[in-house]
């Protein structure tokens, strides 16, 4: 056993691969960029080591800086986690070079899975069924132009998905309708698979409509033996994203489980595969005995912890035991699902915003517990959330005797999951494990499109409010201590009359009059209490978590969080002199980035006159681009370059609007 490992990764697979490194008694090594300084996993290692500044070319993704952390503090083995280098045969090989164990499978393995077209070649070779494709390089090699490309579309038929045939994670893929969406299609495929992975080699494959996403994961020793561990349901997706995972899925017979499950290992006796990996497979939900290969990930999942808490098998232990030369010592007739369970990602994203990123400092943390819980999670509070990683920031993860059983235990836990200072998706979790198809089990990848419109998400009501204003009694909240805790918030004596205007979104102010016990919201009149450690508003006692930072109140309860920014009178003043200074004049309508990143593209000229709704500018920000559009037609003006590197509501464009001719 290996008595040193670095972990070449961050956030939440960092701390949770440390874990295990604990428990084996093994000696970690965190790596960090300077944006994680603080972070979670360099203070859980036992030992870490800067290696560059925050853009992830420049540290996580650089081999020679985690080979030199690797040899400086005598790790003998680099687990690398998720994401970043984990299935890059370049860094498996530089391990190689140095002596260093990469906790993986081979380079062979590696390079051969890890480019989805050869993949794709080399298993249906092996009898396993394929989704009828082609790609972007011609026989010989070379790159195919795009007119080449499109007429192989229309051959194919549409629609059709565009991905990046190096790299995962749904990264650049991108689906094609029609003939008419395809040369934007390609362009975007490209950039994201030249930034995210350095090859821009894709694969056009058939769109099946309405597929379930199940994946079968994978053990094997260097010693011949190979074994599936039960099948996971990924099917729950935005675009191409998993959001939430469960195993088993509930689609599959016990003859279909056994067959799929053979092909996953048939997939990887093929190649000689060595440690912890995942075959992912399409299957129709209309014939639930027929599955199609997609890829293989040559790593660990984000949705490991499911397999885990179904079959009791620490699949990181296992990565590390197999790496050092063990021998399986369990066999496929070993591997019997206990119950069931499901996982929910938490991501800082706003979705009631189309999921933009969130960024910002953790003020306020609680995290569920209990039986059947376990949260693989990278917050503190104080942590700072990075515009340069990607946005998830835990899983929250329920175990049960049945499906039913697990999803309530899910929805229990977050809800008893606190978050503030970021925004979160954890509302919007709960609401989709509520809906009645998830409920059933009737699911497939484009479920979410279709779910979102309905969602209802809660906003700031008279509880809220009335609550904010209480909170503001209190001289320096925060100073205080007593606003950091998800179980309530205390208060001194309320202090009457007072006056406070709270800013709900950027365009409407609500007043709150308090005298006494008479708070005034609006145009209605409540009466409000302080109970203890909580509060009561028309005779409902309530309890949220409060804390305020500045002049942002963040107030949480039950998995929902929302920011309030405290309008004092200076503020009301500049607002008020804006609107008469602004006068009857119209309004060029402006483009503002809404989260700090990078511009990415910009397919427009300085003064090109474009149509309501036309791409004027994209900006990456947490591994995701986002298409920024014209609410008008008119003249656009520009204030962004591709390159430029963009804060929060920064103005990006104008689009004048252009006179119509009588």
């Amino acid at each position: 056993m290996f008595d040193t490992v670095l972990v070449a990764n961050r956030g939440e697979i960092a701390c949770r691969v440390i874990r295990t490194l604990r428990e084996l008694g093994i000696r970690s090594v965190a790596v960090y960029s300077d944006a994680d300084r603080r972070a979670k996993h360099v203070t859980d290692a036992d030992i870490a080591v800067r290696i560059g500044p925050p853009p992830a070319q420049e540290s996580y993704l650089s081999i020679p800086a985690i080979i030199e952390a690797a040899r400086a503090t005598g790790a003998r083995a680099i687990h690398p986690g998720y994401g970043f280098l984990s299935e890059n045969a370049d860094f498996a090989r530089a391990c190689d070079d140095v002596g260093i164990v990469f906790i993986g499978p081979g380079v062979e393995a590696l390079g051969l899975m890890g480019d989805k077209i050869r993949a794709k070649e080399h298993v249906a070779k092996a009898g396993v069924p394929v989704i009828q494709g082609v790609t972007s390089l011609g026989p010989d090699g070379s790159p195919l132009s795009d007119g080449d490309l499109e007429a192989a579309a229309v051959e194919l038929g549409f629609p059709i998905l565009i991905k990046p045939s190096a790299g995962g994670g749904g990264k650049g893929m991108e689906p094609v309708f029609e003939r008419s969406g395809l040369s934007e299609g390609l362009a975007t495929a490209r950039r994201v698979a030249r930034a995210a992975f350095g090859d821009d080699t894709l694969l056009l494959e058939r769109l099946v409509t309405a597929p379930r996403h199940i994946e079968v994961q994978l053990l094997a020793d260097a010693h011949g033996n190979t074994i599936h561990l039960v099948e996971r349901e990924c099917s729950l997706q935005r675009r191409h994203q998993k959001v939430i995972e469960e195993a088993p899925s509930v689609l599959l017979s016990e003859e279909t489980r056994a067959r799929i499950g053979e092909a996953a290992c048939t997939v990887a006796r093929s190649v000689g595969y060595v440690g912890a990996g995942t075959v992912e497979f399409l299957v129709s939900d209309d014939a639930p005995d027929e599955f199609f290969f997609m890829e293989m990930n040559t790593r660990l999942q984000v949705e490991h912890p499911v397999t885990e808490l179904v079959t009791g098998v620490d699949l990181v232990a296992w990565q590390v035991r197999i790496a050092a030369g063990d021998t399986l010592t369990i066999g496929q007739d070993d591997i019997v699902p206990r119950g069931h369970a499901v996982e929910a990602r938490v991501y800082a994203e706003d979705p009631e915003s189309g999921f933009l990123p969130s960024t910002g400092t953790i003020l306020a943390l609680h995290e569920a517990s209990g039986d059947g819980v376990r949260v693989d999670s990278s917050l503190v509070t104080g942590l700072t959330v990075s515009p340069n990683y990607d946005p998830m920031l835990a899983k929250v993860i329920a175990w049960g005797t049945d499906r039913a059983a697990a999803l309530s235990r899910l929805d229990t836990a977050l809800s008893e999951t606190t978050v503030l200072g970021v925004r979160t998706n954890i509302e919007y979790l709960r609401a989709l494990i509520a809906d009645p198809d998830v409920q059933a089990g009737r699911l497939e990848t484009t479920l979410i499109e279709r779910k979102l419109p309905d969602l209802a998400f809660r906003h700031p009501d008279a509880a809220l409010l009335c609550a904010a204003a209480v909170a503001l009694t209190v001289p320096n909240p925060v100073e205080a201590g007593v606003w950091h805790t998800a179980t309530g918030w205390r208060t001194g004596g309320i202090r009457a009359p007072r006056r406070f205007v709270f800013a709900t979104n950027p365009t409407e102010r609500v007043e709150v009059l308090v005298e006494g016990e008479r708070f005034t919201v609006g145009d209605s009149t409540h009466t409000v209490r302080r109970v203890g450690e909580a509060v009561e508003v028309d005779g409902v006692t309530t309890r949220w978590a409060i804390v305020r930072d500045g002049d942002v109140l963040w107030l949480g309860q039950d998995g929902f969080s929302w920011p309030l920014r405290v309008v004092d009178r200076e503020a009301e003043l500049a607002e008020a002199l804006a609107a008469i200074d602004r006068g009857s004049r119209p309004v060029a309508p402006e483009v503002r980035s809404p989260m700090p990143g990078t511009v990415v593209a910009v397919p427009v000229s300085d003064g090109d006159l474009v149509e309501a709704g036309a791409t004027i500018v994209t900006v990456e920000a947490m591994k995701m681009e986002h298409k920024l559009v014209a609410s008008i037609a008119g003249r656009v003006s520009l204030s962004a370059r591709p390159g430029d590197l963009v804060k929060l509501d920064e103005l990006l464009a104008t689009i004048e609007p252009q006179e119509t001719t009588p």
